[in-house]
């Protein structure tokens, strides 16, 4: 099964990006992920299921200890016809 994930966390700054958005991009681009997408108010990346639950677990640790006060995030089944 590929999950899929999309998230943000808070709070943002529109000057400049906070410790813990960017501590987020590290995270996604140490995963084994495929798709990422990291954007200033969003981020997406999908995978196995293993590998996606095991990246929310990491994400949500190392974004709450640099300082986000708030993750917001969805995971969603990727249908057969959408890889």
């Amino acid at each position: 099964m590929r999950l899929r994930v999309e998230f943000t966390t808070e709070p943002f700054d529109l000057e400049q990006a906070p410790r813990h958005a960017l501590v987020a991009r590290e995270v996604l681009r140490a995963a084994p992920l495929e798709g990422i997408d990291v954007g200033p108010f969003g981020n997406t990346a999908e995978g196995s299921a293993e590998d996606v639950v095991a990246t929310v677990a990491e994400l949500l640790r190392t974004t709450i200890d640099a300082g986000a006060d708030r993750v917001s995030l969805q995971v969603s089944v990727i249908a057969e016809d959408e890889r």
